[in-house]
């Protein structure tokens, strides 16, 4: 038989122990991390081996309470003569952590306990408000829309972006959006049909009537939906094209770093794993996750994963890397080659792009030196002559110098927006 006060110290060591293996899981999780230096490692390797050691006691101390139980009585008749404040529910024995640490190590664990569980929040994302309410507005209309096989340029560009949307939300915001932007519009226009605003800053009410005046500003009306809806309708485009950019970027070394780690003799699959825990390559990591995700939560083998991959892929290259490695596996060939062989042609492209970016960066210049230095000083002398010599329309020096900033003004929004596409594109 077992007494009340054994049976109390049997439940609080294996309540102790089932702690001790909660406190082991994030050091190991922090021990397999790329970024924990050699000195955090050896503290955390130092943590696990205290913690063992102290499980081992409760072993022993478990073993020697076990012994005591006497077996002439089957064990159902214990439950039932336990007294109810001897329950194991109200059995409670912590186990003391951070055993025999001193504060340095204490700290080092601490921090790296806060790491992993700021990574963990970070991952919670909330959806978006905006998207939210565009699809309690326009979701119904967008899900028709798509069964009637309208937008069908955003779902094909939609699965190849990072946009964490799915194609019937993202529609409704492009319908949102275009609702939005065609009431304020209309403000616009209303404003407009009333004012005049031809010497600005001077408002003043327009002299003419409105059926007259209503040609002449009502396609402020169709500009400035059609404009947000344009926009709307061909960002994923432009998303994808600039996510194809960057993964091109990464490629060439990502390869190199696969032929090294191929070399190893490592399952193919893990080669890929390796890739994500370095976190070198944050836009080919999100390629790599996919593939393992299918592997892991789908059931897919190696071969057809990548093929599957490789129809959602932005980039070009990387869907030719995955069906090529698709052959090569299937067929029995050398990882290390074919890493190695690929490795030479994606560097060899990466290459003549950077002298293509570096030619077009030169023109680029000679461009904006010509279109933002000397265009605007001829222009102002040209407004200057026709004003003193009294030819043509007469403007004054305050509208010369305001059509100036103006001009120049958008001249550098507008190339400051084509090189950062362009940077974008280029990687």
């Amino acid at each position: 038989m077992i007494n009340d006060e054994n049976f109390q110290r049997l439940v609080g060591n294996l309540l102790a122990e089932k702690n001790s293996l909660k406190e082991l899981v994030p050091l190991f999780n922090s021990l397999k991390s790329p970024e924990t230096s050699k000195e955090e490692q050896a503290l955390i390797l130092s943590q696990i081996g205290k913690i063992n050691s102290y499980v081992k006691e409760r072993n022993n101390d478990i073993g020697e309470i076990l012994g005591m139980i006497s077996l002439s009585k089957p064990l159902k008749k214990i439950k039932e003569e336990i007294p109810k404040k001897t329950a194991p529910k109200k059995v409670k024995e912590k186990i003391p952590k951070n055993i025999g640490l001193t504060k340095l190590e204490k700290l080092t664990i601490k921090r790296l306990k806060e790491k992993e569980v700021k990574s963990e929040k970070e991952k919670i994302k909330k959806p978006s408000r905006y998207a939210k309410t565009s699809s309690r507005f326009f979701g119904k209309l967008s899900e028709s829309l798509l069964e009637k096989d309208y937008f069908s340029s955003i779902t094909k560009n939609l699965t190849k972006t990072n946009i964490e949307l799915t194609v019937q939300s993202y529609v409704s915001v492009v319908l949102f959006s275009t609702a939005i932007s065609f009431l304020v519009s209309f403000l616009i226009f209303l404003f407009l049909l009333v004012f005049s605003v031809k010497n600005f800053p001077d408002i003043t009410l327009a002299n003419m009537s409105l059926l007259a005046r209503l040609p002449q500003v009502f396609w402020v009306m169709i500009v400035i939906p059609g404009a947000v809806f344009a926009f709307t309708y061909t960002y994923p485009s432009l998303e994808r094209k600039s996510e194809e950019g960057k993964i091109d970027q990464e490629l060439p070394f990502a390869v190199i770093h696969m032929a090294t780690i191929s070399g190893a003799l490592v399952e193919p699959s893990k080669i890929f794993s390796i890739i994500i825990a370095t976190k070198e390559y944050p836009h080919l990591q999100s390629q790599f996750t996919k593939l393992i995700n299918f592997i892991n939560i789908y059931g897919y083998d190696l071969v057809n994963a990548m093929r599957k991959v490789a129809l959602t892929t932005p980039s070009k290259k990387l869907a030719d890397l995955f069906n090529s490695l698709a052959v090569t596996i299937n067929s029995g060939g050398s990882l290390v080659q074919f890493f190695n062989k690929r490795a030479e042609s994606l560097l060899f492209e990466y290459k003549l792009d950077r002298e293509k970016y570096i030619k077009f960066s030169e023109t680029f210049m000679d461009i904006y030196i010509s279109a933002v230095i000397a265009a605007p000083m001829m222009l102002m002398l040209l407004l200057m002559m026709i004003k003193i010599s009294g030819l043509g329309l007469s403007l004054s020096s305050a509208m010369i110098s305001l059509i100036m900033v103006l001009g120049v003004s958008i001249i550098n929004i507008t190339f400051l927006v084509f090189l950062h596409l362009k940077q974008q594109k280029e990687g």
